[in-house]
């Protein structure tokens, strides 16, 4: 029996209408990169029953997104006009987030999914890392071809020994950049997995967790068949997910 990875969505507008939308690619990553049956969760907050859903669920894919999380979740001052917010998802993914790491779900984050891994800890966030003194521009550029934006675009230090070095093999991989906010302090409990050329923090594993638990910035959903390193972290995450099916 293959393992049940639940997918929070994003709450959307579209025309006259709210939606629950997700990315085909980390459907894609999950299915099959994963090994996995993806099952999409609704941006509902407090309707949903958060701790019978897991208790259904083997692994947590906590995806990208265009929104921000919003500010007043880790103390930050109002974002720029015109920042997209979603109250919907940050109701509904960051108690999961919490839930799942007490219950040991397998939970992997992505992008925005690693922002939210750290704002649910107790962390906070840079919102614009382009006006950071000292840091770099991650943000892609939007005029170019989708394959260009999610291209190689700086490398990122593994910590030595770490949980990504060992899926990697080496010190070092090139990653895509395509974010604007970014990891300002640390969450309590959440160690360094990898690091940017300009110290910023681009991975992160939950130390205690009982089961994998960890999140990227960059986004090894895209075309993951194709990078070596993206294929290990889903079939890690996959892996994980299928000893919980096990056990359960």
């Amino acid at each position: 029996m293959r393992p049940l990875v639940g997918i929070p969505a994003c709450a959307r507008m579209m025309g006259d209408h709210p939606f629950h939308v997700t990315g085909d690619k980390y459907i894609r990553a999950v299915s099959d990169g994963a090994g996995a049956l993806p099952l999409l969760i609704p941006a509902l907050g407090g309707s949903l029953d958060l701790a019978d859903l897991l208790d259904r669920l083997d692994g947590l894919l906590i995806t990208g997104s265009a929104s921000n999380v919003a500010p007043h979740l880790y103390g930050g001052p109002p974002s720029a006009d015109g920042t997209l917010h979603d109250p919907a998802r940050d109701a509904t993914t960051l108690p999961l987030i919490r839930l799942a790491l007490e219950k040991g779900v397998p939970l992997l984050g992505i992008c925005r999914g690693c922002q939210e891994l750290n704002v649910a800890l107790g962390g906070t966030l840079h919102q614009r890392v382009h006006e950071v003194p000292g840091l770099s521009d991650h943000r892609e550029d939007t005029a170019a071809p989708v394959e260009v934006q999610y291209g190689p675009a700086h490398p990122v230090r593994l910590t030595p020994g770490g949980l990504l070095e060992r899926l990697a093999g080496r010190a070092e991989i090139t990653v895509n950049s395509v974010h604007g906010q970014g990891i300002d302090r640390l969450a309590p409990g959440l160690a360094v997995e990898a690091t940017a050329p300009d110290g910023l923090v681009e991975a992160v594993r939950v130390e205690s967790a009982p089961a994998f638990a960890a999140a990227v910035q960059w986004h090894p959903e895209w075309r993951f068949w194709e990078d070596p390193f993206s294929a290990a972290l889903f079939a890690a995450f996959g892996e994980a997910a299928a000893g919980r099916t096990r056990r359960r």
